[in-house]
């Protein structure tokens, strides 16, 4: 005869009925994937920074798995504020290469190809301005305070030269192209890749009067609180675009979009930005 002992039917009967609620329970859903948030640096107007920006982000995160989100602020100065308040996961900068920012840990990981951007000081092709010399007194527009290219290093070169000038800001390279071309001021501090964009786009042809050494383009770059695994992730299908069919219509779209000329992405590191740091090393403490 069998025996069954009651405390061995009791946890029998127990297992039974925990399989049977288990299944009839509801399940949870999955976790949603944590969303990531990136700032480019406006380098346009709002909607067409926009325009070249959500296509990729939408593509990026399809192939890494991770949800990246598009945070603009109205200016450039205003974006770059996310990014020093740690509002934001990853970023497309130099705004992060001054000794001080550097501390904050922000690591490269990838640049976009093409020609490197130098600094450019443009009056109109018609203008009577042929030299630096004569703007003294004039206004001259710049992006913002914080458009490294554009005004930090521009504007470096006529302090140097002791031409003052009245800075107007106007929050983007194409605002202060706009100035420029609506006899508001006499010159503008530039961005040379932005520079022919807005020639591309409009057909308003630019007198250069100085221009910089080359810098390499602005970097994609990861917080520090982001875990590695997710960054190399971000950076794997950035660089992977231009080897897959959906990724190169992408970037063709961008780079028409805002008339450029064809563009990748291809890994990075900070060698790449050394001639940045040196030009901290020179650079006014106000500037930094």
């Amino acid at each position: 005869m069998v025996r069954i002992s009651f405390a061995r039917l009791a946890l029998g009967l127990l297992a039974v009925w925990s399989a049977a609620h288990a299944a009839a329970a509801p399940v949870p859903p999955p976790a949603e994937r944590p969303a990531y948030q990136f700032s480019p640096v406006n380098q346009h107007n709002v909607q067409l920074t926009a325009g070249f920006w959500n296509p990729v982000m939408d593509y990026v995160s399809q192939k890494s798995g991770v949800a990246l989100r598009l945070k603009l602020g109205r200016t450039s100065a205003d974006t770059t504020s996310f990014v020093l308040a740690q509002e934001v996961d990853f970023a497309f900068t130099n705004h992060l290469f001054s000794p001080e920012r550097a501390r904050m840990g922000w690591r490269v990981l990838a640049r976009r190809t093409g020609a490197p951007a130098r600094a450019q000081i443009l009056a109109l092709a018609g203008s009577k301005v042929t030299g630096l010399a004569q703007l003294a007194g004039a206004s001259v527009a710049f992006p913002g305070p914080e458009a490294l290219i554009a005004y930090k290093v521009s504007y470096t070169e006529l302090l140097r030269r002791k031409v003052p000038v009245n800075v107007v800001f106007a929050g983007n390279m194409d605002g202060a192209l706009a100035q420029l071309v609506s006899g508001k001021v006499a010159a503008v501090g530039a961005n040379s890749q932005l520079a022919d964009s807005f020639t591309a786009r409009t057909g308003q042809q630019l007198r250069v009067l100085w221009q910089s050494e080359a810098f390499a383009d602005l970097a994609l770059m990861v917080s520090p609180r982001v875990p590695a695994a997710r960054a190399e992730a971000v950076a794997r299908a950035f660089v992977g675009m231009a080897n897959d069919p959906e990724g190169r219509r992408v970037l063709a779209e961008a780079a028409a979009l805002v008339k450029t000329a064809p563009f990748a992405f291809v890994a990075a590191s900070e060698a790449d930005y050394s001639a940045y740091r040196e030009f901290y090393s020179r650079v006014p403490a106000s500037l930094r």
